[in-house]
C-alpha cells in the first residue's frame, strides 16, 4: 500500500473497532431519552414516519435505477476517495440546510424533513458506491449499501449484528438468494426510526426546530459518509476484512 492507503487503512481498522464495540452507558441512557421523547410525540405522527420510511426503502429494493450513478473505473484509490469526499460535503451541505428549513417552518414542514433527509442519505450512498467503483443494478450491491445504512443508524446492539453480516462480504455475497425476499427490511425501518428520533424530534418544536434541524442533518450525513468510505475500503484495500 502507497502512503495514503496507509493513512486510510488506519482509519478503517479504529472504525472496525468501534462498530464491534457492546453497547454502553452512554448508549442505553440515551435509549430512555429517547422513549421519553417518542412518549410525547402522537401516536399517529410515529405511525406517518414509519410509513414513509418502509415505503422508501422498499423502492431501494426493488428499482430506483434512475438514481444509480455508474461507476467510476480505472481511478486510483486517493482520487476515488476525493470524489467521496466532495460527495459528502455537498449532501452534507444540503441536508443541513434542508433541515433547517423545514425546521424553521413548524411541525408540519418538520415532518417533511424526514423523506428529504432519507432520499439525500440514499442518493450519497448510490454516489459513494459509483465512485467505488460497485456496480448498484446488482441487487447484492444495494443489499450492501442498506446495511451501511443500517451501521450508521442503529442502535449498537443491531449495529454489532449488521458488521458481522458486512465482515468478508465478497465470501457471504455468493450464498445470498437470487432476490431481495429474505432482506428484513421491517427491522431497517424501525432501527432507523428508533435512532432518528432522538435526534430529529426537537425539531418539531417551535423557535429550535430550524437550528436543530441545521445540525442535525449536517451531522447525520457526515456521520453516513464516514461509515460508507470505511466500509467500502473494508471491500478494497487489501486485508480489510475481519479485524
Amino acid at each position: 500500500m502507497n502512503h495514503y492507503e496507509q493513512i486510510a487503512f488506519s482509519e478503517m481498522r479504529r472504525w472496525q473497532f468501534n462498530m464491534q464495540r457492546p453497547p454502553g452507558i452512554l448508549n442505553r441512557f440515551s435509549k430512555k431519552t429517547q422513549d421519553k421523547l417518542n412518549a410525547l410525540i402522537p401516536e399517529k405522527v410515529h405511525k406517518g414516519i414509519t410509513v414513509v420510511i418502509k415505503q422508501m426503502i422498499h423502492a431501494v429494493l426493488f428499482g430506483a435505477k434512475h438514481t444509480t450513478a455508474k461507476p467510476l473505473t480505472n481511478a486510483a484509490f486517493i482520487l476515488r476517495e476525493q470524489t467521496v469526499k466532495e460527495k459528502i460535503k455537498f449532501y452534507r451541505s444540503a441536508a443541513a440546510v434542508e433541515g433547517g428549513i423545514t425546521g424553521a417552518g413548524g411541525i408540519l414542514m418538520g415532518l417533511a424533513d424526514f423523506p428529504l433527509l432519507l432520499a439525500l442519505k440514499l442518493k450519497l450512498l448510490y454516489e459513494i458506491a459509483a465512485a467505488y467503483g460497485f456496480d448498484l443494478d446488482d441487487y447484492r450491491e444495494r443489499v450492501y449499501l442498506l446495511h451501511i445504512f443500517e451501521l450508521a443508524f442503529s442502535s449498537a446492539a443491531h449495529r454489532n449484528r449488521v458488521y458481522e453480516k458486512m465482515d468478508r462480504w465478497d465470501l457471504k455475497v455468493k450464498e445470498m438468494p437470487a432476490d431481495v425476499s429474505a432482506f428484513d427490511w421491517r427491522r431497517f425501518q424501525q432501527e432507523y426510526r428508533d435512532y432518528i428520533d432522538l435526534a430529529k424530534m426537537a425539531q418539531l418544536l417551535p423557535v429550535i426546530g430550524a437550528p436543530v434541524g441545521f445540525i442535525a442533518n449536517y451531522n447525520l450525513v457526515k456521520k453516513l459518509g464516514v461509515t460508507a468510505m470505511n466500509a467500502y475500503r473494508m471491500r478494497i484495500l487489501p486485508a480489510g476484512a475481519g479485524l
